[in-house]
């Protein structure tokens, strides 16, 4: 049976940090989607999928592009900077994919200016200490202009004398927040109206071709960014990105009612990573972190940063299945603990001696919890060569069952490399 239905919506979402390998679950599932979609975030979104040892890294072009059939989407609620859009396409196309005639914008998605990704740097600069490590592209301050409805959508690119007058006037209003910083407003002007007129043809109103989509029973994938760990609303606020990274954003970030989704997949990394600042309970400042980013190679994407390695949170689990309502998760990154003889897994969060009963919104409290962890006994043995879920190793199972018994979610696909086919798909029973 096809994961994705007819006429239905699938969702892949982050349940963590991000960074758990939503791209290659997603890159399996585009073989049979008619579109795949980005919801939520911009270019600070990172993917890597390799595919016949050519690795494409996707930030935020939909990587439904990989499937030739497949038609990719970037909806309202996503932030988009143009030049990086042309730039990550030329990319992708360099290394052999056809991305003309797939690609489409709505025409209600902000756009993000080189001012944001300088705005970016200068609150962050502000926040000194308490900075919250962004990725520096202008994400934060583009989500603020449009909350503050003082920003500036994609249709306005083609209404040039009103684009060019509100972009004046953000300018002018972001100066006198951070001071007479230099700036060329004439030049960014120019730039864009060349490339107002190279990103017409891709631009159109999503809604109602998403409507029609679904009514004519094609497959639909949303491909989440970040993870509900980074949501604005329920992660660990304010060591958050600006939008709505659960399943919410989904339906607010394309214009699709809830009713049309049917599959939710949590992607899940087998240990848990962050990047930048914020509380993170399993961190491991030792050997096993070490080791984690080691093997794992744990270095962002989109910024190169090494990420913060620590043991696998069943309270963060938890946490972000009550949110998204997972039918199902992928466990991905597995191979990377093969070497470790004993794995602990966190199952609670202790304070004062008494056990919490959820995550915390208080990130004081946060800080002072007591992490309660339960071991398991390490498979010691290389499963990058299974191929299905009877050929792992008894331990690898029991970790895998551990898992789904704590949760209530079943894990239909698991990750033991990092290549297309090192994907084992365990099938769920409806």
């Amino acid at each position: 049976m096809s994961t994705l239905q007819e006429g239905r919506i699938s969702v892949v979402l982050g349940s963590q940090w991000g960074d758990e390998g939503k791209g290659k679950l997603s890159d399996i599932l585009c073989a049979e989607a008619d579109i795949c979609a980005r919801c939520a975030g911009g270019n600070n979104a990172g993917h890597t999928i390799v595919v016949n040892d050519v690795k494409y890294d996707f930030h935020m072009l939909p990587s439904g592009l990989i499937n030739p059939n497949c038609i990719a989407l970037i909806g309202n609620g996503v932030v988009v900077h143009l030049p990086s859009f042309f730039e990550e396409k030329a990319k992708l196309e360099a290394k052999g994919l056809n991305c003309e005639g797939r690609l489409l914008l709505s025409d209600r998605a902000h756009l993000v200016f080189d001012l944001h990704q300088k705005v970016d740097g200068l609150k962050e600069i502000e926040l000194g200490r308490g900075s919250i490590g962004t990725t520096g592209k202008g994400i934060g301050p583009t989500y603020s202009s449009k909350a503050s409805r003082s920003g500036i959508r994609v249709h306005h690119l083609f209404e040039f004398e009103e684009f060019s007058a509100r972009f004046r006037t953000m300018v002018e209003n972001k100066r006198k927040r951070y001071g007479n910083f230099e700036y060329d407003v004439e030049g960014e002007l120019e730039r864009y109206k060349e490339l107002a007129e190279r990103v017409r043809p891709y631009v159109i109103d999503t809604v109602p071709y998403l409507y029609e989509q679904i009514k004519a029973g094609k497959r639909i994938l949303v491909e989440g960014a970040n993870a509900l760990m980074l949501d604005i609303d329920f992660g660990t606020y304010p060591y958050v990105t600006s939008s709505n990274t659960s399943v919410g954003g989904v339906c607010t970030g394309l214009g699709v009612p809830p009713s049309k989704i049917s599959n939710i997949i949590g992607v899940v990394k087998a240990y848990c990573t962050r990047v930048g600042g914020g509380p993170f309970p399993t961190e491991q400042l030792n050997e096993i972190g070490e080791h984690l980013q080691t093997v794992g190679f744990e270095f962002g994407v989109t910024t190169g940063r090494k990420r913060r390695c620590g043991w696998l949170d069943l309270v963060v689990l938890k946490y972000s299945t009550m949110i998204n309502g997972y039918t199902s998760f992928n466990l991905t990154k597995l191979d990377i603990l093969d070497q470790l003889p004993t794995i602990k897994v966190a199952v609670a969060y202790n304070l004062n001696g008494k056990k919490l009963t959820s995550f915390p919104s208080d990130l004081d409290l946060l800080e002072k919890v007591e992490v309660e962890y339960v071991e398991l006994p390490g498979w010691m043995t290389d499963i990058s060569k299974c191929k299905k879920y009877e050929d792992l190793p008894e331990n690898t199972k029991k970790y895998i069952e551990f898992i789904e018994k704590e949760t209530g979610v079943p894990i239909e696909w698991i990750g033991v490399g990092a290549g297309r086919e090192d994907m084992i798909h365990k099938p769920v029973s409806n």
